[in-house]
């Protein structure tokens, strides 16, 4: 399965995103602003081809999608979310957008989860490429 993530808007605070799967539209994402240089909890993740699993999460309780080997960052996840302050470099998804927020965040994530779950189930490859 390959995810890909594109860059659509980026303010001072957050970045918009829309995001396929194998080609088709999935989800927006909001992320934190992108950055040149990192700042911790305030930087969007660096362009590139990262792998994702699924892990149970300590802080969520519960099995999350994680991206691997994302240089410089730890505990990337994708999960549901509305706003910056909702995310330390981690995706939140959504079936909305506007400025700085992505709506509709629990539906979006159930519905990508779900894809992904399959997919971990069947061990087929997961993988997200970032563009910037």
């Amino acid at each position: 399965m390959k995810l890909r993530l594109i860059s659509k808007a980026k303010t001072e605070t957050s970045t918009i995103s829309e995001l396929f799967i194998d080609g088709a539209f999935e989800c927006y994402v909001l992320e934190d602003t992108i950055r040149e240089f990192k700042i911790k909890h305030e930087t969007a993740i660096p362009a590139g081809m990262y792998q994702v699993t699924l892990t149970y999460s300590n802080r969520f309780k519960k099995l999350m999608p994680l991206l691997l080997k994302v240089p410089n960052f730890e505990g990337i996840r994708i999960h549901s979310g509305n706003y910056a302050k909702d995310t330390s470099g981690c995706l939140l998804v959504g079936q909305t957008y506007g400025k700085d927020f992505v709506g509709k965040s629990k539906a979006a994530y159930d519905e990508l989860f779900d894809k992904l779950k399959k997919a971990f189930d069947l061990k087929e490859q997961i993988e997200i490429e970032i563009i910037r």
